[in-house]
């Protein structure tokens, strides 16, 4: 694989498995010190936590595997769960007053921004494509 998916699948993995750990901290009130929408229960959030955390395993695990014939989650299907996030955080954001404090609208607003062009730049470079 080229070096292009190969930095990418990296970006990909650590942006994920920052999200996915600081979701996993839910229950430890990373929520208020960030000014996000908190949960009446720490149990989705949580779960949600340690399914991104997996993504960004999973992602470390094609970049890191390549050489040796092993496979985890590649671009395309990066590029998916990317948009779909992105996508669905965003609809939150624009049609939901959450009453946040204005730093936490600028960390959510930010997470969807990346997330969304870092598929968006996945999926300009061409790369997941297999030719």
């Amino acid at each position: 694989m080229g070096k292009k998916y190969k930095i990418l699948l990296l970006i990909d993995a650590i942006v994920n498995l920052v999200l996915g750990f600081l979701l996993i901290l839910f229950p430890v009130g990373i929520a208020e010190k960030l000014g996000v929408p908190q949960a009446d229960i720490n149990f989705y959030p949580t779960i949600l936590g340690g399914v991104i955390f997996g993504i960004g395993i999973a992602l470390l695990v094609e970049r890191l595997g390549l050489n040796h014939n092993i496979r985890g989650l590649g671009l395309g299907g990066a590029i998916v769960i990317n948009l779909c996030g992105a996508g669905v955080l965003l609809v939150w954001l624009i049609s939901t007053p959450l009453g946040i404090p204005l730093h936490g609208y600028i960390i959510l607003w930010s997470i969807a921004v990346i997330v969304l062009l870092i598929g968006i730049i996945e999926i300009f470079a061409g790369t997941w494509i297999y030719k």
